[in-house]
Parts: C-alpha cells; sequence; structure tokens
C-alpha cells in the first residue's frame, strides 16, 4: 500500500483572486513560559485544498455538513490533462474511470480548466465528486456557470489539490472535509491509496 499526499500545505497555498489568505497566530507558546503551544487560525473555506458543497453557488443547495462522507471517500480515477476540457474530453474520462470501476469520482491532474460542456457530461454521468489542481473547476475569471450545472447535480467539487507524479489510473480516494455545519464548503486533507 502507498499512501499519496494531494493536500496543498494551508499556509503557503495559491489563494483564489479576493479571497481571504490563511492567518495563523500562536495564542500561547511554551518557550514563553505558557503550559502549552496553542495557535488560532483565520481563513476562508475555500482556502488550499478544500472542497465546495452546492451551497457555494446555490442558495438553497446543501451545506458541507449536509453532504455526508460517501462523495469523498471511496475508488476514484486519475487523468491527466491539459487546457480547456470539452465534452469530448469529459466523455473519454468518464469512459475510462468507468472501465476501471472508479466511475463516480474523477481527479483531473494539470493544468485544466473545465467547460460547461464538460461540466454537462459530468453532471449526466452521475459523479459524487469532480476535482482538479486549480483553485476552482471552471474558468477562474467566469467559475459560476460551471459550478451551477455540477453543483445542481450535487456534484461536489474538490479543488486545489497537488498531483505532480502521479499517474493516471485507478485509486482509493480519502478527502473528507471538516465538519462545518452550515458552510458553502470546507478545508480537508486530501490523499490517495495505492493498493
Amino acid at each position: 500500500m502507498r499512501l499519496i499526499d494531494i493536500s496543498q500545505e494551508l499556509f503557503s497555498c495559491h489563494v483564489f483572486p479576493n479571497d481571504p489568505e490563511p492567518v495563523r497566530k500562536e495564542e500561547m507558546r511554551i518557550e514563553k513560559g505558557d503550559a502549552c503551544n496553542l495557535t488560532s487560525l483565520s481563513m476562508c473555506a475555500h482556502n488550499g485544498t478544500h472542497v465546495d458543497a452546492p451551497n457555494h453557488f446555490l442558495d438553497e443547495g446543501k451545506t458541507i455538513d449536509q453532504m455526508g462522507l460517501e462523495p469523498y471517500v471511496g475508488d476514484c480515477y486519475v487523468a491527466r490533462f491539459a487546457g480547456e476540457v470539452g465534452a469530448a474530453d469529459a466523455e473519454l474520462m468518464v469512459q475510462k474511470a468507468a472501465a476501471v470501476q472508479a466511475g463516480r469520482r474523477i481527479l483531473i491532474a494539470g493544468n485544466a480548466t473545465v467547460t460547461a460542456d464538460a461540466a454537462r457530461v459530468f453532471a449526466q454521468a452521475n459523479l459524487l465528486l469532480l476535482g482538479n489542481e486549480s483553485q476552482t473547476v471552471g474558468p477562474e475569471d467566469a467559475p459560476q456557470e460551471v459550478h451551477l450545472i455540477l453543483l445542481g447535480q450535487e456534484v461536489t467539487l474538490l479543488e486545489g489539490i497537488v498531483l505532480d507524479g502521479v499517474k493516471e489510473g485507478k485509486y482509493f480516494l480519502s478527502a473528507a472535509p471538516l465538519n462545518l455545519g452550515g458552510c458553502d464548503g470546507a478545508p480537508c486533507r486530501a490523499y490517495l491509496i495505492l493498493w
């Protein structure tokens, strides 16, 4: 068994434009005479490696605590791609994932942007989760349409993963988010298991 960490380090992560950056504050330090080390955090729920719940773009959509764990844990397929993912590209990814019995969760490795046409294919394929390396699945300058298509079908999004050196193929994914009641997203520690 091999574990592959696909998470960004939070305090050095890429931050989506105009999102607040994560801040760490040392509240107590043993070296200063305190009984323990104690750290407080200030951050956006979408900093670093994180998941988007439907409520991120749909006011009546499910929040992170309503999503359960199934979308985030299970077999997945890593597909390598660079550029704009079109409908035909998405169909091929879905076919490859289904062929290895990992058709409910797809992670896209590389500098890829999911188009609205591709999002429709992924939504119709009944995915539980779609992940990518960017801080947003859709175009950075106009992410709303892609998010609405996917989140509208309760395809949860895993964004900001790190897939350097990860080969295309089937893996077991664990990317359970923090259980943040009422929130539209949450950070997670994502990793792959290769048996």
